[in-house]
């Protein structure tokens, strides 16, 4: 008994034994080892402006592990596991509500772990905002709602964009982007909106200010700018900014049936009716009420057009051992019959090689382009006699890294005048057009720059709207003549390059745009033909649509005011070709030739389109024609002494 309970109490301690040792082995395999405190080195970003974005702080440091937790301002965040040493934290946008300072922190869990070492955060007062631009800077008035955008720097969440000094609702995208929702009610009525962005405090404050301009209608130019009294029904063509489809043309008070070409040119159709009392009616357009207002208001005249004066530049001797210069004669001109009388003292002097010759659009002032001496002649217009007298000072240089000018012309506007640098010489590799403000009071020219033409320009021409301007260029080197076309600033009147067209012609010599703007005519002084072309209303791009011949050597090509006939000066051949002009296409269909004198270099259209006068550069005279209104056919009626080598002439006219 006492040998069998030794032996179980034996074999339990035994077995107690083994358990124990089996337990025990068990216990040691799962023993998870203690982590160690954490180190925090550096942190990213260190700091923040106040009422920012939620954003990712990044903590560098050691001893980091899975469970790491990151606190910030004492609240643990959101955190990533990166590596053992990176972290990543996830901090929103409350915790950066208040400027100061928040400790950052790193928790290891247990067993062991720890919180490690603090790093130091700033959270800063707001800066204030800055606007770089805004998007977009104006609308219609009158117009729908719409988004504002807000480009520049030192946005929060808090930031809120301020119309005229009010707040709008506004969506943080960035720092350096908000948008705001801008009601209809905001630009019900044209005008200007200041615009900026206050930031809440702590700091904050307003940013700089932004103008937006709420638009309305403007008219710049319309064409015709009168009409005879009891005339026929017309179209009138209105040139300006902000136009939109539904828009109007009010002819005196009366809402007239309307076209919409484009945002800066509408036409309208004006019956005999509205023109039958002499007197003045005002022009405006009208906006529909998704864009709102009414422009401001330009007058056309009833009554009867007559011609005045007319002025042809002769380039006079220009041989290098004794040049003669050149110098304009002056003349009257007959209403009734067109014939011409000198205005004494017969001439005025010019400059070297006097070549192209422009008249504002209110008669009062003429330019004259002098090749050789390099700059434009600039006078003022009498307008009881007609005589012509220079500006003190009397020209003004072009650019001095072409040739001289061989061409002037005037904008529609009368605010800006252009003059085509090319020349006969080398330096006409370097082709360029100046451009000149024109002195609404004196008449003098201030040049604002050059922009660069093609190979030898020859002429330039501005369109009816004052939008677009076009270069003949001979391209002598090339075999062939080209067009450089540009874009008009309204406000400054530089020019911006829009390429150029390749004609089918060689030596481009002149170029005319049609009254509607919508065609526009080359000559080609050495392949005999006139290259036509189409024109986007829009942008001004020109579209070929053929060439027609004409005679020897054409050197100028005129469009009556009507745009039913189209005329050219043939050089080599002495006479003028004469063209009808299809209102549709713009297609060229001859009428034949009629003899002009010797050597003819330009012709010219009067404004009340009853008269045509041709400069006879070998004959040193100008050959006068009556035009017939319903065929375009010319009968001269003689012709009458001018100075040495006329090159062009320029008319004046007025509405009685």
């Amino acid at each position: 008994m006492i040998l069998r309970g030794t032996l179980s109490i034996l074999s339990l301690g035994m077995a107690v034994a083994i358990g124990a040792g089996i337990y025990g082995c068990g216990s040691t395999a799962s023993t998870v080892s203690p982590t160690s405190v954490p180190a925090t080195t550096t942190i990213s970003p260190t700091s923040v402006a106040a009422g920012g974005a939620a954003f990712t702080l990044t903590v560098n440091g050691s001893n980091f592990v899975a469970g790491s937790v990151v606190n910030f301002a004492g609240v643990a965040r959101t955190t990533t596991f990166v590596g053992p040493a990176q972290l990543t934290a996830a901090i929103p946008a409350a915790a950066i509500t208040t400027a100061g300072t928040a400790a950052v922190t790193v928790t290891n869990p247990a067993p062991g772990g720890g919180t490690s070492n603090a790093a130091s955060f700033t959270i800063m007062a707001t800066p204030v905002p800055a606007i770089t631009t805004i998007s977009p800077n104006s609308a219609a008035a009158g117009g729908v709602a719409f988004t504002l955008t807000v480009n520049g720097s030192n946005f929060g969440t808090g930031s809120v964009v301020r119309w005229n000094g009010s707040d709008r609702p506004t969506a943080f995208i960035s720092v350096s982007q908000v948008s705001a929702q801008i009601p209809a009610s905001d630009i019900a009525v044209a005008g200007t909106a200041a615009i900026t962005v206050f930031n809440p405090a702590p700091g904050g404050g307003a940013s700089n200010s932004f103008t937006f301009s709420i638009t309305a209608p403007t008219i710049h130019t319309i064409s015709p700018t009168g009409a005879a009294t009891g005339g026929a029904a017309f179209t009138l063509t209105v040139n300006g900014s902000n136009f939109m489809a539904g828009s109007v043309v009010n002819f005196a008070g009366v809402t007239r049936n309307t076209t919409f070409v484009s945002a800066g040119q509408l036409t309208a159709a004006i019956p005999a009716a509205a023109i039958t009392t002499a007197g003045t009616a005002a022009v405006t357009v009208t906006n529909p009420a998704s864009g709102g207002g009414t422009s401001n208001a330009i007058n056309f005249t009833i009554g009867l057009i007559s011609p005045r004066f007319a002025y042809v530049a002769n380039e006079g001797l220009f041989s290098n051992l004794s040049p003669t210069p050149g110098n304009v004669s002056m003349f009257t001109i007959n209403a009734a019959t067109g014939a011409l009388t000198a205005i004494a003292p017969g001439t005025i002097a010019a400059g070297l090689h006097s070549g192209s010759l422009a008249v504002d659009p209110s008669g009062r002032f003429a330019y004259v382009a002098n090749e050789d001496s390099f700059n434009v002649s600039m006078f003022t217009i009498n307008a009881g006699t007609g005589a012509l007298t220079a500006l003190a000072p009397g020209t003004i240089a072009a650019d001095p890294a072409a040739a001289g000018p061989t061409s002037v012309a005037v904008d529609p506007s009368g605010r800006f005048a252009y003059a085509a640098n090319g020349g006969d010489g080398l330096a006409g590799f370097s082709g360029s057009v100046s451009i000149y403000a024109i002195n609404a009071t004196t008449g003098a020219l201030t040049s604002i720059g050059t922009v660069a033409a093609g190979l030898f320009p020859n002429a330039v021409a501005v369109d009816p709207s004052g939008r677009f301007a076009y270069v003949a260029n001979g391209d002598l080197f090339r075999g062939s003549g080209s067009i450089s076309m540009y874009t008009i600033n309204a406000t400054t009147g530089a020019l911006t390059s829009t390429g150029t067209i390749v004609t089918a012609g060689d030596g481009a010599s002149s170029v005319a745009v049609h009254p509607s703007g919508k065609f526009a005519y080359v000559t080609h002084e050495f392949s005999d033909n006139v290259s036509m072309f189409t024109i986007n209303v829009a942008n001004g791009a020109l579209t070929s649509i053929g060439t027609i011949a004409t005679g020897i050597t054409p050197t100028s090509v005129a469009v009556d005011p009507s745009g039913k006939f189209a005329y050219v000066a043939n050089n080599g051949s002495n006479n003028v070709s004469v063209y009808t002009i299809n209102a549709t296409t713009g297609a060229l269909t001859s009428l034949g030739t009629i003899a002009a004198g010797i050597a003819p270099r330009s012709v010219a259209v009067d404004p009340s389109g009853k008269f045509a006068y041709v400069a006879n550069n070998g004959s040193n005279n100008v050959s006068i024609y009556t035009i017939n209104a319903a065929t375009g056919a010319l009968t001269s009626i003689g012709t009458i002494a001018a100075g040495i080598g006329p090159r062009s002439v320029a008319i004046t006219g007025i509405v009685q």
